[in-house]
Order: structure tokens, then sequence, then C-alpha cells
């Protein structure tokens, strides 16, 4: 038995449990008092920040014993179904509490920026209950013992992101944004669906303990069965996560209020398939087809949404692609088999993403509040309208600026180190298999881009003329302080947060030995040789650095115009504002036909023509024509039945005389 058995660990179960009792009760306030705004906040911010602190508590608890095995809370007896035993159970180790501590501290902050950028809706109540929900979620999700209570997780985020997706569902726009995100996971989930039948039927057991502990003994390394398990989960992973084809969901999910947008990106739903793929190590190490799938698809995925962040106008819109660009990053490392630093990467992410959203949703906030003032329409989330906003908002210009160098790898900020080391592990790979220098130069393009179209962002947002319009420009400022200081915040985790896992020092990466070592086994050495890491690294540095010089040469923000007076965009920009129109051919090869089919051959031939019209209809018709032929019988005339009688017992006589007639009676008689 674990050091940990009967402490502090048996209270991970509050960490989920506090979150759960805020919905419930700001799920009641919606109905019964939603104008107790300071309750509902109160319960919102109170139950996640608690939650937080029992995730500190646990991570002390586990530091100082620092066990080689996981302990397990076992809450109560689940599915005991025959050979199916599985127990409504928590898992207690070293990435699950990294897990925790990144869900519950970044999504306190999103909380608290949440009181002030929600403040006036009138659905502030039923937004807390869903955030709290979404975190609740979250947490079993990453807290889970067993794929099925992983799955609960699973299917509760995607839940929850359709309810904070279109959370103002009385526009259509928004309400089809939310039903998108549903249906596109339902597609992946599929996959993860058949990954477990495959895990049951050949390993014995869903739990994740035995399923780690038999897999290198039960499956056969490099065989169709592992490989098969291990592309079902990460087909789950494609959809939760955003990879391609499954991406095009997370661009629309804008649609819902900024700091979902963040809770999302940052400390959520997103960063499950990453966490899946860490978690499931072993079996992802025994398959290196499946994870040179996910290094490439991760890749592809990086390069792709980094291309088309290029000319969004949407500040948003920018951001989301940048997330589908840095989780293609996350599944580079992880598919690469540096499960470690693309768990560093998670995390770092999680920071630097959450501060880009809430800055952006600061500035979304202040231009809305302009508008409002002077009744101009316009859109408040195109930088076109924006420029100078650093003269308005000095604290959010510059806390977006370190988020800004970190997502670009500048060197010392925390995205260099974690997407450094993801990198150096791809080359380290393509010194045994040539594919992974490929996935190499692919994440080091979708860097150069990165910092290209990010500083993009800041240059059109934050610096050259102002473009909000003169009336306007007198009732922009800084955000309200329950909104900046989240933002500060989480610049200085930006800023810091790389000495996680310093190069050569290995703190993340030594602690999450005992979920990864069983791995090792079936992976190459990931670590170049010291002469070439630091030229990798010079490298990184360098790109970043060269990205942002070029887009200081050759944007100019003072050349910009509004989107009014914006000339058309032409070409490949055209091409790439318009998402290479990905959209627009999935509903012309997919959706459309689908329809069809379910309209015309589902719907009019099937339902209508045949179960309605043969059967349903079919059969009324002959009931109401044998009861309308023994309605004729029915005359009310005694002379009649006396006719018929009569005729019938004429019948029944010549059938008893007549040879062939009596044999046919009394066939029918027996």
């Amino acid at each position: 038995m674990t050091p940990l058995a009967g402490g502090i660990a048996d209270w991970v179960g509050l960490a989920i449990a506090l979150p759960f009792a805020g919905f419930l009760v700001n799920g009641l306030l919606a109905f019964v008092a939603p104008r107790r705004r300071a309750l509902v906040g109160a319960v919102g911010v109170g139950s996640v920040v608690a939650a937080f602190l029992v995730g500190v508590a646990v991570f002390l608890a586990l530091l100082a014993a620092h066990p080689a095995e996981p302990y397990v809370v076992t809450l109560w007896s689940w599915i005991p179904a025959g050979r199916l035993q599985v127990d409504a159970a928590l898992q207690v180790d070293q990435l699950s509490v990294v897990m925790l501590l990144a869900v519950t501290g970044v999504s306190s902050l999103i909380h608290v920026f949440s009181l002030g950028y929600m403040g006036d809706d009138p659905g502030y109540a039923r937004y807390f209950a869903y955030l709290n929900l979404f975190v609740a979620f979250m947490l079993v999700l990453v807290l889970g013992a067993s794929f099925p209570v992983l799955f609960i997780g699973w299917e509760g985020v995607g839940l929850c992101s359709y309810l904070l997706i279109g959370f103002w569902f009385e526009e259509r726009e928004k309400a089809d944004a939310g039903l998108k995100a549903f249906l596109v996971n339902r597609i992946g989930d599929a996959g993860f669906l058949i990954a477990m039948f495959l895990i049951f039927k050949h390993l014995g057991s869903l739990d994740f303990q035995a399923v780690f502990a038999g897999a290198p003994t039960a499956l056969a390394p490099g065989g169709a069965t592992v490989t098969a398990i291990a592309l079902f989960l990460f087909m789950g992973c494609v959809g939760k996560s955003a990879q391609i084809p499954l991406y095009v969901w997370l661009p629309d999910a804008m649609a819902g209020p900024t700091p979902v947008s963040a809770l999302i990106h940052a400390a959520t739903m997103v960063t499950a398939g990453v966490y899946l793929v860490a978690r499931a190590n072993v079996l992802f190490a025994m398959a290196p087809v499946a994870s040179a799938v996910v290094a490439g698809v991760g890749a592809l995925t990086a390069l792709f949404a980094a291309t088309i962040g290029l000319k969004q106008w949407d500040i948003k819109k920018v951001l989301a692609y940048s997330t589908v660009s840095q989780l293609g990053y996350m599944f580079v490392g992880v598919g690469v088999g540096a499960y470690a630093a693309g768990i560093f990467h998670l995390v770092t992410h999680a920071f630097f993403k959450a501060l880009l959203f809430l800055g952006a949703g600061s500035v979304i906030h202040m231009m809305h509040r302009a508008y409002h003032h002077t009744g101009r329409h316009a859109d408040a989330q195109d930088m076109r309208n924006m420029g100078g906003l650093a003269a308005y908002m000095p604290w959010t210009a510059r806390a977006m600026w370190v988020a800004t160098l970190a997502i670009a790898g500048i060197p010392p900020l925390s995205g260099f180190f974690s997407k450094d080391e993801i990198l150096g592990a791809a080359f380290a790979r393509g010194a045994a298999q040539p594919f992974y220098y490929v996935v190499w130069a692919f994440g080091l393009a979708a860097a150069f881009l990165t910092a290209i179209y990010m500083t993009r962002l800041m240059l059109y947002t934050f610096h050259g003329p102002n473009r909000t319009g003169e009336a306007e420009r007198a009732h922009l400022g800084e955000a309200p302080g329950v909104m900046t200081w989240p933002v500060v915040t989480l610049a200085a985790l930006a800023l810091v947060g790389g000495a996680l896992n310093l190069p050569h020092v290995g703190t993340l990466e030594h602690w999450l030995d005992p979920v990864t070592e069983a791995s090792a086994a079936f992976l190459p050495a990931l670590a170049p040789a010291p002469g070439v890491e630091i030229a990798l690294m010079a490298a990184a540095a360098l790109i970043g650095i060269g990205g942002i010089w070029l887009a200081f040469r050759a944007l100019h923000p003072e050349t910009l115009l509004p989107p009014e007076r914006a000339p058309r965009e032409t070409g490949f920009a055209r091409l790439l504002l318009e998402k290479y129109r990905v959209d627009e051919a999935y509903r012309a090869v997919i959706v459309r036909p689908l329809v069809w089919v379910a309209r015309n051959l589902l719907w009019r031939g099937l339902d209508a023509g045949v179960i309605d019209t043969a059967g349903v209809n079919g059969s009324a018709a002959v009931a109401r024509g044998l009861g309308w032929l023994g309605s004729r019988l029915q005359s009310g005339q005694v002379t009649s039945y006396l006719v018929i009688f009569v005729l019938g017992a004429i019948a029944v006589l010549a059938a008893l005389l007549h040879p062939s007639l009596s044999a046919v009676y009394h066939l029918w008689a027996r």
C-alpha cells in the first residue's frame, strides 16, 4: 500500500465535488434568484478556488511520498457485470496531479475574469452553473482510474462545450456553432468506444493499472491489435483536440463568451486528447505506426492551422487557429514518445493561451462598451476596427506581448522551452526514422508562421493609429481590476513557466517518470547530442525572432483601413481568409449528400413511402375496409339476416353432399 493511502489523497474526490456543488447551487439560483449576482459569483469562483486548494494539498502529499505506483480511491462499484467489473474510482499519480493543478488553477483565474466580463449578462447564474460543471467533468476526465470513468468526463466536457458555445442560443449562428461542436466530437467518440471494446476483448479489463500492466505481455508490440487500439483512441483525440480532419468545430466555438473560449482552449476540453495519449503511453509506444500517425497528423495540423491564422481579422479566430496549431505541437511531442515534453507544452500553453484569450476578452469588452455609448454598430472583434489600444490598455498590451513572445518561442519565456523540447525530440527520432525529420521541419515552419501571425495580431490591435472612431476613443480604457489582475497573473506564469522543466534539470520529466517509464522499453533514445541540442535550440529561437522581425518589416498598421473601406482580398490571401474553404467542401461532399439521403430516401422513400403508406396507413386502410364490409352485413333487418342464414345453411349442406367439397370441408374442420 502506498504511503498516500488513508491520507490526504482520499480528499481528491472533493476536487470534483466542489465545482459540481457549485453547478447545483448556481443552477438552482438561475431559476429562483437569478439576480443574486454576488452570491452566484461567490459560489462559482469559490468552488473552483477550493478545488485548486485541494489539488495543492494532494500535490504536496504526493511530492512528499513520490510513490512508484498510483493510489486509487474507490468510491463505489459502478458496473458489476460478469467479467466487466468497473468501479467509480479516481487515480492519484504524477500525471493526474499535474492536470488537476493546471485545470483548477487556470480555471480559477478564468472564473474570476468572468465576474467582470459577464457582469451585465441576464444569464449570469446559468453561465456560472455551466462553467462549474465544465470544470467538474474535466476533473472526472483527468482523475478517472479507468477508461469508462474517463469517458464519462470526456462526454461531459462535450456536453458543456455545447451548452457554453451556444450560450447565447437566441442567435441562430451561435446555437449552430454549439451543435457543430457537439456533432463533430461524436465522430471521434465513436473511435474511442471501439478502442474500449478492443481493450476489454484482448485484456479483460478497462482499469488503467490492469490494462497498462498487462499490455506488454498480452499484446504483440507493433501488432495489428495494439495498433488498432491506439489508432481508435487517437480518433477520439482528433475530435476532442481539434486535429485534421475534425478541427472544424473549434474555430466556430468562438461564438461563445470569450472566457468560455479561454476555458476550452487553455484548461479543459481540447487538452483531453493530449492527456489521453500521455495516459495510454504504453499502448502508443507499443504501436510505432500509430505513434507515427499521431506525430504526422500533429505536425500537419500545426502547419496548416498556422497558415490560416496569417489572414484572419477576427481577433478570436486568430487565437482559435493558434490553438489548433499548438495542439498539433503537443501531439508531435506525445507522438514521438516525448510524453513529458507534450505535457510540458500543454501546461505552458494553458498559461499563455488563457492569457491571450482573456486579454482579447478585455479588448472586446472595452470595444463593446465604446460602441454601446456611441450607438455605433461595428464588429468589436475585427482588428481593423482597433489599433493604438496600448495607449488606452497598457497593462493588457504588456501582458499580451509576454504571451506573444512565449507562444513565438522566444527565450527565456515558457513557450521556448516546451516547444524546443518537442522539436528536439522529433529531430532526434529522425536519426532512426527519417520521417520524423519531416515532422521536425513542419514544426519549425509552423513556429515561424506563429511568430508572424501573433505579431500581426499585436501590431494591428495595440499599435499604429487608432481606428475605433473619434467618439469611441473617449470611452476606451483599461478593463476593470477583476478582469485585469487574472491577465497579469497569467503573464507572470507565462514568463517563468519554463522553469517547470528546464533543460538538464528535467523537473517535470523526472516527476512523470513513474507514469511514463513503462513505455521506455519500446522507444529509442530521444536526446540529441549536446552540440546538436544547442544548435536546435538556437535555430528554434532564431526562427521565432525572424518571424517577429519579418512581421514588423512587412506589416504597416498605419496603412490599415477599417473593414467597410478595406479592399477585397484576392488570390491566395483570400483562400487563407476563407480558411481553404474546408467547411464548404465538407458541406458539399458530406453534409448535403447525407441530408439528401435522409430527406429523400429515408424520410420520403422509407418512412413516408414504405412505413407510413404500406405499413401504418396501409394496415389502417385494410382494417377500415374490413370494418366497412362488416358494417354492410349489419343492416338491422331480420329478413336480411334470415336470407343470409338460409344461404349459409344451403352452402354447408352442399359441401357435405358433394364429394369434392366434402373433402375440403372436413380438411378445414380439422
